[in-house]
């Protein structure tokens, strides 16, 4: 009866939300897209401010589309590359390139317009009517392809099919990838096979759909399979099956990966998104605050925008175990409630507050108090019995001389302050830290762009003192900050250059200094083991256990042969030196392949 009770009150909740609805939110886009680096640079460089927050993704096309046609006509001066760099935005999202007229609202979406109707015959009288803003063909940034496919299809350059009207677009696009690697050291191949569909569009104006869906087989180095094997999880698909194909592949993974949502605006002013898939907050290559490293979860997010505030609520189902291979069941549930508050102090500098409960029940259902917008969940916490798991995080960004951006972010688990200045590694002073510095057009040179940031995790951190990781910072196994886990400290480096609108060459390089839980210790690297299984309490330090060192080098080239379709070049090193000599690896290879409407597949952990 009570889960009963619980499940219609949720359904009241979501009939009462979109009964609401007045005007659409939009349409995200998908995190690891070019687009973010491209409105990164123009940021900098601009000294524009933008009208989304960076540091909370995925970014909506609107905004992404209203920020490069106000760059476009700003006194601004615009390279070559710049000016493709914007070419390309139009491109991949016409169906906000609407009449220059035509207003969009704070949220960034095609807003409903009134006209000049009339009502005689010698255009005299006349009345106002509301319409619906659509893609209009007129618009100089509109680009129609030379010779569209059999008449129907790419009749633009970037969707292999679109329909436009006033009350109803959809934009359908395959996404493929192949990519084939060999190490010089190992007889057999690495690859990866990925098929699927992108499917966005919109009704009325009023409600914007996504969905996606990628079938991938793939074989790895050993070191990712040591990793599924660990966390019984694929990095960033969760659930897998094995592989061996006509080619009787070894180690192969058969997995798929589906991302689908609703989004809306409830006013001008607060957008709701309800779906399944990964949310992303930060600055950097990674995030201590939230990831996208690990499996899709189901999630409803209102963003509100107002002033020099934008605020972020959002509720997650987890999974506190994986699929467990061979067994049909229902997986265990833990469920996150999280905020996040940026403000705008200027068109330079932005800084941020995160707070995030984790918490679990046994009859599987949310905790309504959680569902307070606006209270401070530690505080709600307490009055529960403080049984779950909290942790609060604050983010910053300073852009400069149009050249440089300084950011960084700090995750907070618990602490005692006593021990921390006492210096005793106590086991639950639980913090993490990360700095990072971007330099765009380095010594001048047109689309040389650096970036190195450093992350440092105490151990311990992301944990909970309960077990099979019911309260901890993770989902499916996985990390949901960090694939690092916790007790580590990284360094890294990213260069990106962009010689030509066809060409980029993206070398990475990463210096890792960590530890791992041997047999039958728990030295805080586990973020799925209860805390109170810890090994000691004092003297706890980065890379304590098996401790290790890592240095990874990935080299990458891509060539831009149509939109959204690439020919990848790609070297990759991992070398891992351990204390146990058992742990120690090293990976080297080599390869290429071809890859369409899907960002680059990393492994770099």
């Amino acid at each position: 009866m009570k889960q009963l009770v619980h499940n219609l009150v949720f359904i009241l909740f979501f009939i009462l939300v979109f009964q609401a609805l007045s005007t659409a939110q939009g349409i995200g886009v998908p995190l690891n897209h070019d687009t973010y680096h491209i409105m990164d640079r123009l940021e900098i460089s601009s000294g524009i401010q933008t009208p989304f927050c960076s540091s909370a993704k995925m970014y909506l096309r609107g905004d992404v589309t209203r920020y490069a046609l106000q760059l476009d006509t700003s006194a601004e001066k615009l390279t070559k590359l710049d000016k493709s760099d914007l070419h390309y935005i139009y491109k991949d999202n016409n169906e906000w390139l609407a009449d220059m007229d035509d207003p969009t609202t704070l949220t960034g979406e095609r807003a409903t317009i009134r006209k000049k109707v009339f009502t005689d015959s010698t255009n005299t009288f006349y009345t106002y009517e509301t319409v619906l803003s659509e893609a209009s063909k007129t618009n100089k940034h509109f680009e129609l392809s030379k010779s569209p496919l059999f008449k129907y299809f790419y009749r633009t350059p970037a969707n292999l099919f679109e329909y436009n009207s006033k009350a109803f677009y959809v934009r359908a696009n395959p996404i493929l990838n192949f990519q084939l690697w060999k190490d010089p050291n190992q007889s057999q191949l690495y690859f990866t096979n990925q098929r699927g569909i992108e499917l966005r569009g919109a009704i009325d104006n009023r409600v914007y759909f996504y969905t996606s869906l990628v079938e991938t087989q793939s074989q790895f180095a050993q070191y990712v399979i040591d990793r599924v094997n660990d966390e019984k999880a694929f990095p960033g698909a969760g659930f897998y099956k094995s592989y061996t194909g006509v080619l009787k592949v070894k180690n192969g993974y058969d997995y798929n990966v589906a991302q689908a949502y609703i989004s809306a605006s409830l006013t001008k002013h607060i957008g709701l998104q309800f779906g399944h898939g990964k949310n992303f907050i930060g600055n950097g290559m990674r995030s201590l605050i939230l990831s996208d490293f690990g499996n899709n979860y189901l999630y409803l997010k209102f963003n509100t925008k107002i002033w020099k505030f934008h605020y972020q609520n959002l509720f997650c189902q987890l999974n506190s175990e994986p699929f467990n291979l061979g067994s049909d069941r229902l997986l265990p549930k833990k469920y996150m409630a999280a905020h996040y508050l940026t403000f705008q102090a200027n068109k330079n500098l932005s800084f941020g507050i995160y707070e995030a409960t984790i918490f679990n029940r046994k009859d599987r259902r949310f905790e309504f108090a959680y569902l307070n917008p606006v209270i401070f969940y530690r505080s709600v916490e307490h009055t529960l019995g403080s049984p779950d798991n909290s942790l609060i995080g604050a983010d910053a960004k300073l852009n400069f001389l149009n050249r440089f951006q300084l950011y960084g972010q700090f995750m907070l688990d618990e602490f005692s302050f006593s021990n921390v200045k006492a210096q005793n590694g106590w086991w639950a002073n639980k913090y993490a830290l990360q700095a990072g510095l971007k330099y765009i057009n380095v010594a001048g040179i047109d689309h040389l762009d650096a970036q190195v940031e450093f992350n440092w995790a105490r151990p311990f951190i992301y944990t909970h003192y309960d077990s099979a990781s019911l309260g901890s910072y993770t989902h499916y196994h996985q990390p949901l900050a960090h694939p690092l886990k916790a007790g580590f400290r990284e360094y890294a480096v990213n260069i990106r250059y962009q010689p030509t609108a066809k060409w980029s060459v993206n070398a990475r390089l990463y210096a890792i200094k960590a530890g791992q839980d041997s047999l039958g210790t728990n030295f805080g690297y586990n973020l799925n083991a209860a805390s109170v299984t810890r090994t000691r309490d004092l003297n706890n330090t980065i890379g304590q256990g098996a401790s290790y060192n890592t240095m990874l080098f990935t080299l990458d080239a891509s060539y831009q042969i149509r939109h959204n379709m690439f020919i990848d070049l790609k070297y990759f090193y991992r070398n891992k030196d351990s204390i146990v000599p058992s742990l120690d690896s090293q990976t080297q290879y080599f390869g290429g392949g071809i890859r369409m409407n899907i960002a680059q597949h990393r492994m770099e952990f």
